[in-house]
């Protein structure tokens, strides 16, 4: 049987302001196709900072 093509992948949210934090989540390409940009908590900053999708 196959597998009818996934529509969830993998992604990387790479820090705006320091470019070593990222966080990986999955996000559903067919609802968004365009980039996401999500506010996350940056360890290293010790602050909320804004991440954008790289892949």
């Amino acid at each position: 049987m196959a597998k009818k093509a996934e529509a969830r992948e993998i992604i990387r949210l790479v820090c705006t302001e320091d470019s070593k934090h990222f966080v990986v989540t999955t996000k559903n390409k067919r609802n968004t196709p365009d980039k996401l940009e999500l506010k996350k908590y940056n360890p290293s900053l010790r602050k909320v900072t804004v991440h954008k999708e790289k892949k």
